[in-house]
């Protein structure tokens, strides 16, 4: 008995962060059922929509290039006929969650989620189910909109911002003139005010609030 050969998972991820996009296409390509393309932006999103045929889901940043709030998801949506297409973000206001579903986007992937369960959450969506993160549900988001509610120090700017460039605490340390010893405390207070359980989380954080 010869066994079906299983049709992988098309997803499309939009972001205009390498960074996360990179993270995400290293952990998909180590996964048999699930293949990728991604984009920069919500225009090339779209063309290679067009060029490619309908994915089984769409995964579009809330605040890349084009997409001027959920009018770019409405635009996915539209593209992507009748197939899922969720947003990619890290702190949507509470506000949003309704909308999304009212337009008929499949849900909402969190930056922040671990990998293990952007699998998970990658899978239900593209067979049709919507998916709410249980902090969005129950309004309970860590991660602050704004510098006015997270006053990072001058110090701290500067240390997370050799942290966007992915270096370590010695070179950090070097760049700034501070002791290792002292770099692992200010990333440990940039962590704690932008609601972050790592340095990758911290800097992808602080991008969605557009401090780097």
């Amino acid at each position: 008995m010869v066994s079906e050969e299983v049709t992988p998972i098309r997803i499309l991820i939009a972001d205009d962060h390498a960074m996360v996009l990179e993270m995400f296409q290293q952990f998909i390509s180590g996964v048999p059922d699930v293949t990728a393309m991604t984009a920069p932006d919500l225009d090339t999103a779209l063309d290679i929509i067009d060029r490619e045929g309908a994915f089984d889901l769409v995964l579009v940043d809330l605040n890349m290039p084009g997409m001027n709030g959920t009018a770019g998801l409405r635009k996915a949506i539209e593209r992507n006929d009748g197939k899922p297409v969720a947003l990619l973000t890290s702190n949507p206001p509470a506000h949003l969650v309704p909308e999304v579903l009212d337009m008929g986007g499949a849900g909402f992937v969190l930056k922040t989620t671990s990998l293990r369960s952007f699998y998970n959450e990658v899978r239900f969506m593209a067979a049709g189910e919507r998916y709410i993160p249980v902090d969005l549900i129950e309004c309970r988001r860590v991660v602050p909109r704004d510098m006015a509610t997270v006053p990072l120090s001058e110090r701290e700017m500067d240390v997370l911002a050799e942290l966007s460039e992915g270096k370590s605490n010695r070179d950090i340390g070097t760049a700034l003139g501070l002791k290792e010893a002292t770099v692992k405390m200010h990333v440990k207070s940039v962590c704690t005010k932008l609601g972050a359980n790592n340095r990758t989380q911290a800097v992808i954080a602080a991008r969605e609030m557009n401090l780097i």
